[in-house]
């Protein structure tokens, strides 16, 4: 029986994965090293994989099967095809609403909790809605676009050329079934830009700096301190508009990819180097920039309804660690900070030592301002949580 063939398949599977690497990788090249799988086994295969990870902590102690079977139930609105595996009893109960199956897994398991499936209650932001942010783990995120200034009506309108449903957020926000290939009808980076919901609403705390600072100086003196992959500095080009630009990683690898992706979306003038922020002082002497751009390593918690395999094999140790870090990028990276400039720090992470108490050190160690701070809510609308918090030098 086929169905039960990628049941197994993906029980083997999981029993090999060790998070070296992102799921997504591993299963690539598991798939090149069995081509019997044509690409409908493989999507089933990757669903269940990806189903089985989103229990996260709840059921650790059950074996494979059993958990990719409660995975099944609780990840699926429909039995589809898997209505094979559960007796009746289960398919009776299979209902379109999340939290009715979870209330019928919690009558058959009088020990299970959803909050089983993310079990750091006490590690949690303060605002996070620990009930609704489990339960979002068992949901696939949709995926999101921002359309860059000037391409709007374009997109928009390729977008209905395709027949591809879309539902506008907000602004210049899009959001797109996981399954659409956007790169086949739009051109990413040039037109529009693959990015959290979450991550989109910095323009807010971007707006606010640009009313600040526009009536001051005709060019924002802008540093993105941790730039990864450059989504931030894409954002801010595109929000504040007259911006001096100067982008550092830690390693060169990162910049290579991040001037790649620059070229595309007609972004030249600006600066970069490498940079180890959290260990050293960044080579920038008698730099003083309008704006700091800390978008700093963490756990990645907030994006685990993406990367859930990164759930079930967290160690809450890594908290510490990552708080640590941060502490020395902050600390490091506002030193470069002119009188007046904004702060501006973010991570994708729920939990508070790398949140609200890298908020209280800044607050304790530096003459800062606190403007604003918010947790970006993601949970509750199928996209990321963040955390983003904006300060102001004193003069």
């Amino acid at each position: 029986m086929r169905f039960q063939s990628y049941f197994n398949t993906a029980i083997k599977i999981i029993g090999l994965y060790d998070c070296v690497i992102p799921l997504q990788y591993f299963l690539k090249q598991y798939f090149a090293q069995y081509k019997k799988h044509g690409s409908k086994d493989r999507k089933y295969i990757t669903h269940l994989c990806y189903s089985f990870f989103r229990l996260g902590k709840a059921f650790y102690e059950s074996d494979t099967a059993e958990k990719l079977s409660l995975a099944i139930f609780l990840c699926n609105s429909k039995t589809g095809e898997w209505n094979f595996l559960f007796k009746e009893e289960w398919l009776n109960n299979w209902s379109d609403d999340l939290n009715d199956r979870i209330s019928f897994v919690q009558t058959k398991y009088n020990s299970f909790s959803v909050d089983d499936v993310f079990p750091f209650a006490d590690e949690a932001s303060i605002s996070l809605d620990i009930n609704a942010f489990s339960a979002s783990l068992f949901i696939q995120p949709d995926v999101f676009i921002r359309i860059r200034p000037g391409y709007f009506n374009e997109a928009i309108n390729r977008l209905r050329q395709h027949t591809i449903p879309f539902n506008i957020v907000d602004e210049n926000c899009i959001e797109l079934s996981p399954s659409i290939n956007v790169a086949a009808i739009l051109d990413i980076d040039k037109e529009v830009v693959i990015q959290d919901h979450s991550s989109q609403q910095v323009r807010e705390f971007f707006k606010i700096i640009k009313s600040e600072i526009e009536n001051q100086k005709s060019t924002i003196n802008v540093w993105d301190c941790c730039a990864g992959s450059g989504g931030k500095s894409m954002l801010a080009y595109d929000t504040l508009q007259n911006i001096t630009l100067t982008v550092s990683d830690v390693r060169n690898s990162i910049i290579q990819n991040l001037t790649q992706r620059f070229a595309k979306a007609g972004i030249n003038n600006y600066k970069n180097f490498v940079a180890d922020v959290a260990n050293s002082k960044p080579g920038i002497q008698n730099a003083a920039y309008d704006l700091i751009i800390c978008d700093a390593p963490c756990t990645g918690s907030g994006t685990w309804s993406r990367t859930p395999e990164r759930l079930y094999f967290f160690d809450a140790k890594r908290i510490d660690e990552y708080a640590l870090l941060q502490q020395k990028i902050v600390s490091h990276a506002i030193r470069s900070l002119d009188d007046g400039g904004f702060f501006l720090y973010i991570t994708c992470s729920v939990f508070k030592k790398e949140n609200e108490s890298i908020v209280e050190f800044i607050q304790q160690e530096f003459q800062l301002e606190l403007i604003k701070t918010e947790l970006l809510k993601g949970y509750y609308k199928k996209a990321d949580t963040m955390f983003a918090v904006l300060f102001r030098k004193l003069k």
